[in-house]
């Protein structure tokens, strides 16, 4: 690999509130509060999934949401993804209806001022299909952000033209999927510059194929575990530069190794520049797919430690990340799981996990609780990622079962002591005393302020807007712009050092969490720090360009130098 280190001319952007403290003022800064902003923002979604009698599987899960600059104004849109009208009972020969405007997928404009546009009929982007998830990213370099939607059914790719409207592009693509698809990412798996696609899909279930499940019938009729059906293979697509993509599910070894696929994150744990892709799977072993290069991967997760618990169990994964939460410049691994169970944290011992669920302090506040989205964000820009579960149980009826646990959660808040988490979720604002049913969440800079927000999908409720607060403590905002890469710059990992010396690891990404998309911009918080001493971008070309003695508070435009890369 040629590595070739270069200066990038930087283009601030405007601030919307640029209100920050100043490096003489007390170093205690206090944990920002999150205020439910939904109403003023005027976002209207309510994501359906249409509950019936007949507890069929699919109810249970949607769905996503995804942040994204589709119009390349600077502030990030949203878009939610919905399910469709079941009948009770649903034909077996008919698919689920979205032709009702309350099952349409929803596309939300930013206008800038606090407020959002629903957008969706003229952008074509209602859909079809009962929905899942959704998969942000410029996938022909054009430098317009398209989408991808997963459902129960055929999946959904839409290019996007630039002009505000967006078209239906997945017969000519080949990546309509087929059966249950759950989650999705774009990466650049064989690093050739142009974004490919992986889809977790869930289990081999259907309308037709719904048994009765329940302890007996006079107790009613429960949604049905996952092992009463078989596990479904992955699916891999390899992007052919020309609009359209080759199913190399099977060739890649993706396929090779079937799940009951939830959420999907990618990022390079072993550091020898390949992206590798983790998959949580529900009450099956975990997945780690170690990228060998040129496109191909094998199944390492029971070999490099996280498979199972550290009793060597399974549990039911949910929502994932994939980040360095302790600066040792190693990407860690976050998974959520249901009640009883504990969210899982796999440390990284240079390229080795380990289970650090309790030394972490996530078992004892994480175990009675069920995590669907969920993300490594440092929300209060101290220079440490903390973490937010959406959370909610599975079964409406858990309450009957396991007087215990909650079907319906609030929000879970936990901020990084230096590498062990603590509960603050009491010092986040009301909005984390409301128990949901929260599934997919998407985590960004709505307001270009500095400080991380987050939109809540939330099954058979109305979506949530959260805004961060903020403090005191500084920041930083990369956006990264490919040329040699591919144009997001997807998979460019970052190391920013501080005045003080403190080291910060990230990635450019847009996947993790549960069926969602967050923004790809890298946030930094810097504490008390004004300077930065170094940013190093490694590029997924192999191109590594240093920007020296960087001003904090302001967001970067970072392109790609041009060079020769692998």
């Amino acid at each position: 690999m040629n590595r070739r280190s270069f200066l990038a001319g930087l283009i601030p952007v405007p601030l919307i509130r640029p209100t920050l403290a100043r490096a003489s003022e007390p170093a205690a800064v206090a944990w920002p509060s999150f205020r439910d902003v939904t109403a003023e923002s005027k976002i209207a979604f309510h994501c359906d999934g249409s509950p019936t009698s007949q507890k069929y599987l699919i109810e249970t899960m949607p769905g996503g949401v995804a942040m994204l600059d589709y119009d390349g104004d600077g502030r990030l849109d949203l878009f939610f993804v919905n399910g469709a009208r079941l009948g009770d009972p649903q034909p077996v020969d008919q698919p689920p209806d979205k032709s009702d405007p309350r099952y349409w997928n929803r596309l939300y404009h930013n206008n800038g001022d606090g407020t959002f546009t629903d957008v969706t009929g003229q952008a074509g982007l209602r859909g079809h299909s009962y929905g899942m998830g959704v998969a942000v990213g410029d996938y022909d370099n054009d430098g317009h952000t398209d989408i991808y939607v997963t459902n129960y059914g055929q999946n959904i790719l839409y290019h996007n033209n630039g002009d505000g409207t967006f078209t239906d592009v997945t017969k000519k693509a080949g990546v309509a999927g087929g059966g249950w698809s759950s989650s999705a990412c774009f990466v650049d798996f064989d690093r050739d510059g142009w974004l490919d696609l992986v889809v977790t899909r869930y289990l081999d279930w259907n309308i037709a194929q719904n048994p009765w499940c329940g302890p007996h019938e006079s107790s009613g009729r429960a949604y049905c575990h996952p092992n009463q059906f078989r596990q479904m293979t992955h699916l891999a697509y390899r992007n052919n530069r020309d609009g359209t993509f080759t199913d190399v599910s099977k060739e890649s070894g993706i396929g090779s190794a079937p799940g009951y696929g939830l959420g999907i994150a990618f990022n390079d744990y072993d550091r020898d520049g390949w992206p590798d892709i983790v998959i949580a799977n529900d009450n099956r072993a975990e997945q780690l797919f170690h990228n060998l290069g040129k496109g191909r991967f094998e199944e390492v997760g029971l070999k490099q430690g996280v498979a199972y618990d550290e009793d060597g169990r399974s549990f039911s994964g949910m929502g994932v990340d994939f980040a360095d939460y302790d600066n040792d410049g190693w990407p860690d691994i976050f998974i959520g799981s249901l009640g009883n169970e504990k969210y899982a944290v796999f440390h990284n011992e240079k390229g080795v996990f380990e289970y650090a669920t309790g030394t972490t302090g996530v078992g004892r506040i994480s175990i009675l609780h069920s995590g669907w989205g969920l993300h490594f964000a440092d929300f209060d820009n101290d220079g440490w990622k903390d973490l937010c579960v959406a959370q909610g149980h599975v079964m409406d009826n858990i309450e009957r079962t396991m007087p215990a646990l909650r079907y319906k959660e609030p929000l879970l808040m936990m901020k990084n002591e230096r590498g062990s988490f603590n509960d603050v979720s009491s010092l986040s604002g009301p909005a984390f005393r409301v128990p949901l049913a929260a599934r997919g969440v998407a985590f960004g800079d709505l307001n270009n302020d500095g400080f991380v927000d987050m939109a809540i999908n939330v099954l058979n409720g109305p979506a949530i807007i959260l805004r961060n607060g903020g403090n005191q403590n500084h920041w930083l905002t990369i956006n990264t712009i490919g040329t040699v890469s591919n144009r997001d710059g997807i998979g460019t990992q970052m190391r920013l050092v501080s005045e003080s010396g403190l080291e910060q690891y990230a990635l450019v990404t847009t996947a993790g969490s549960y069926q969602s998309s967050s923004d790809k911009r890298v946030h930094f918080g810097l504490g008390r720090e004004t300077r930065i001493k170094l940013l190093e971008l490694t590029w997924p070309s192999g191109i590594v360009q240093k920007l020296e003695n960087l001003t904090a508070d302001q967001i970067l435009n970072v392109s790609e130098p041009k060079g020769t890369g692998l």
